[in-house]
């Protein structure tokens, strides 16, 4: 059975797409709006300034106030949502499938007709500096967040997507009105809209509520060099550490093929409890109960990933155990295990085509970012077509690249020292230094994005 939605697509006169992908047998429709806008696009001063926007902009517009805006959705027993990511930021409203025309108007005044209002303003910043402090409180986003940095420098790629406290502390109503006047613009925005709706009137729609959007130019992204190295930051209160390792890939594109040679090469090694990874460092030596394996793709760069939370006496014989299960799939891929990751895969591919929201943004990623619409169809024949020395060969140039390793929780200076010493010590390139380092954030973390 194929999945794949049937699809629309209008490109308006600004240069915004819309998207209709019509589907009767459902009683519920989504509206969402994509934007090329994240921590991605954002300069070192203006760091996080997207994530407040992405909050601001529901706290009133030239015809509404913030009660007027969550009341016009609730009445209609809609859902609103919306997240801020490295790429872009969406925003959504679901509900019946007979309000989904109304739904387009009501996103379109949120991001045409902003006014940021001062009091609601400053309230909402202290709400963003709680989060930031949440944020900087949590193992696993400090983790996240300084391997980024060893991963991509100074690049954007390294921001985090909440920023800054000084930058959330000192941004002001005209920073956001402007970062929003160059970033959202029509040639960096999808509109989305799924569920029992007729495509040709919500094409129609969508083109006339968005009509006054500027046409702008498509956001460019300079390519993210990989640097690798070890950088650590202690924190109290926890007894494991999270330990990061990663290697680079190449990044998301127009090529389907390849990005699915890098996400079967992840899941060979370490999707599921029979995997390589899993099977080693898990069921045989018990070296860690979190420990997971993920090809974080984006436009600029793409990385491959080895994380755990482990005890600090074990941390030698969990780094110690990662290369030797890469060199053996850089040997041979077991033929069991590419059955495995294929079908697990596959079976993802499946349930997200089931799923309304991630087919919507599956779509505008598409168009955003690799040029043209794909069907369920052409992901799957991208993931089939792949084989086991296709596989091999990325191990295979993974163990040619530097190596990002980042330690947070009980880190000790003699811990680095000797890990940066003896773990992956064909790499003369890496240097090993302890302390805070600056914060980042992995680039397909759906935890980075911030829901307002």
């Amino acid at each position: 059975m194929n999945f794949s939605p049937v699809f629309e697509s209008r490109r308006c006169a600004n240069g915004l797409t819309a998207v209709v992908m019509p589907r009767p047998w459902l009683q519920s429709a989504c509206v969402s709006v994509y934007v090329r806008a994240g921590s991605l696009h954002e300069s070192r001063r203006l760091n996080g300034i997207g994530h407040v926007i992405e909050h601001m902009v529901f706290k009133g517009s030239s015809t509404r106030d913030a009660r007027r805006i969550n009341l016009d959705a609730e009445r209609l027993g809609a859902e609103v949502d919306a997240y801020t990511d490295k790429d872009h930021t969406a925003f959504h409203l679901r509900g019946l499938a007979e309000h989904a025309p109304v739904f387009v108007p009501l996103l379109a005044d949120l991001l045409l007709n902003p006014t940021f209002p001062a009091d609601e303003f400053e309230r909402e910043r202290q709400v963003l500096l709680h989060e930031y402090a949440d944020d900087a409180d949590d193992p696993v986003s400090v983790a996240c967040k300084l391997f980024d940095t060893v991963c991509f420098g100074r690049h954007p790629l390294a921001q985090p997507v909440i920023g800054t406290e000084s930058n959330l502390r000192h941004f002001t109503r005209d920073d956001l009105a402007s970062h929003l006047q160059h970033r959202y613009t029509a040639a960096n925005t999808v509109v989305v809209a799924a569920g029992a709706v007729d495509a040709l009137a919500m094409l129609d729609a969508i083109e006339s509520a968005f009509a006054a959007m500027p046409a702008g130019v498509p956001a460019e992204v300079e390519p993210a060099p990989f640097h690798g190295g070890i950088r650590s930051r202690r924190l109290a209160g926890g007894g494991q550490l999270q330990v990061m390792m990663g290697w680079p890939l190449p990044p998301l594109g127009a090529d389907l093929r390849d990005e699915a040679t890098s996400r079967l090469a992840a899941a060979v090694l370490g999707e599921g409890m029979s995997s390589p990874l899993l099977e080693h460092v898990r069921e045989q030596h018990a070296l860690a109960y979190y420990v997971a394996c993920s090809a974080d793709l984006v436009q600029p760069a793409g990385t491959f990933v080895v994380e755990a939370s482990t005890a600090p006496d074990q941390l030698d014989a969990f780094i110690g155990a990662v290369r030797p299960l890469l060199e053996r799939q850089a040997e041979r891929i077991d033929a069991d295990d590419l059955q495995r990751a294929r079908h697990q895969l596959r079976v993802r591919q499946v349930r997200q085509a089931e799923n309304l929201p991630r087919v919507m943004e599956e779509a505008a990623l598409d168009l955003l970012f690799r040029g043209a619409l794909h069907t369920d169809a052409d992901r799957r024949e991208a993931l089939e077509s792949v084989d086991a020395e296709a596989v091999r060969q990325r191990f295979e140039t993974l163990l040619l690249q530097p190596r990002a390793l980042v330690l947070v929780g009980p880190v000790t200076r003699a811990m680095v020292q000797r890990v940066g010493a003896e773990a992956d010590a064909a790499q003369p390139d890496e240097s090993a230094q302890a302390g805070s380092g600056t914060l980042g954030r992995p680039a397909s973390a759906i935890a980075s994005s911030a829901s307002s």
